[in-house]
């Protein structure tokens, strides 16, 4: 299983107790395989990935876009993940064109 480009994108953790609420960032990556697409949580068979996309909200982050035959999942990014969309749309035309 060759890792085929990651990308770092954010999850907000969000901590409540009875006096405060805290949120904080955590850095996390997103990575491509032959195979799949996996976050710290989430396994994606690349099969059942029909899309990437990627928009961008200010200039400090943006939203990237897992469209999947289960729905569309979003990740909060802070670096422009385009090499990671163009990484992904080459393994589909790959797969596309040798399968």
């Amino acid at each position: 299983m060759d890792l085929i480009a990651s990308h770092p994108y954010i999850k907000v953790v969000r901590q409540v107790s009875s006096l405060q609420q805290t949120d904080t960032e955590e850095k996390r990556y997103m990575y491509i395989y032959n195979e799949k697409i996996v976050t710290k949580h989430r396994e994606f068979p690349i099969d059942d990935v029909l899309d990437m996309s990627y928009r961008f909200v200010g200039k400090d982050s943006g939203m990237l876009y897992l469209h999947t035959l289960k729905g569309v999942y979003p990740y909060i990014v802070k670096t422009s993940p385009e090499d990671f969309v163009e990484s992904f749309k080459e393994l589909q035309n790959k797969r596309r064109y040798h399968t």
